[in-house]
């Protein structure tokens, strides 16, 4: 497909993620390519975790419209479920990013997981870039007020009542 491709729950869409979504499309105009992003529904952690309730920044259709509106081109929503859980993170990179997408870039955040267990990580994609024809772009993230921003962080402002300060970074 040769595309770019942002992989994550992108559950906020905050200002860290916009300035992901800007870089991409600096690469796309440079390379003259797409840009894709796979997310998963559920968010993992809530399928791991049932008892979870209000966890989601936004659901479904408002994150989708949401990366829409940065100038993705395509969306691929991955059914978070049991069969799913269980790839093992180099199936995941052969068989779904390499043989269905074939993407020349990949821009994942330092604290991506992905695979059985969590198994696979940003050093392990980066270990398999030349097997696989793509390259890891891995940005360092944004700090506001001495804070990594973070959809974890945003929802904890949510949650003590600081709607102010959480809209400021969504």
């Amino acid at each position: 497909m040769n595309s770019i491709l942002l992989i994550g729950n992108f559950d906020g869409i905050h200002v860290g993620h916009q300035k992901l979504f800007k870089l991409a499309k600096r690469y796309k105009k440079k390379f003259k390519l797409k840009i894709g992003v796979i997310t998963f529904e559920p968010v993992p952690k809530m399928y791991f975790n049932k008892k979870l309730k209000n966890f989601r920044i936004y659901n479904l259709n408002q994150k989708k419209f949401l990366i829409q509106k940065l100038g993705v081109d395509f969306i691929i929503t991955k059914k978070f479920d049991k069969n799913f859980s269980k790839i093992k993170y180099f199936s995941f990179i052969r068989n779904i990013l390499y043989k269905k997408l074939r993407p020349k870039f990949i821009f994942v955040s330092n604290n991506f997981r992905f695979g059985n267990k969590r198994e696979g990580d940003v050093k392990k994609l980066i270990k398999s870039e030349k097997d696989f024809c793509y390259k890891i772009i891995n940005p360092r993230p944004l700090i506001f007020k001495n804070r990594i921003i973070s959809s974890t962080y945003i929802r904890k402002l949510l949650s003590k009542g600081n709607l102010n300060y959480a809209n400021k970074l969504l």
